[in-house]
């Protein structure tokens, strides 16, 4: 029950809100430093204006995630075959 960092591993039920929290904290990163390189460019206080924009995305995509996974999954489950074979 425990990962390769010493630490103990959350129970199953738990991964409808880590997913999320995790797509969202990589995404949000990603994107926001995309679009803050591009409107601002790489000035002086670029990582000062990436991490304000990071900060805002994420609160805003957080909950969004939560909220629209289970229709993501259903799609899914629409277009992708889940029995084997």
């Amino acid at each position: 029950m425990f990962s390769y960092l010493g630490l103990r591993r959350l129970p199953a039920r738990y991964a409808a809100i880590v997913l999320p929290l995790v797509l969202s904290l990589i995404m949000t990163f990603v994107v926001s430093g995309i679009s803050t390189a591009r409107s601002a460019g790489l000035s002086p206080g670029f990582v000062a204006t990436w991490m304000s924009a990071w900060g805002l995305s994420w609160l805003v995509a957080f909950p969004v995630l939560l909220a629209v996974m289970p229709v993501v999954r259903r799609i899914v489950g629409l277009i992708v075959e889940t029995r084997p074979g």
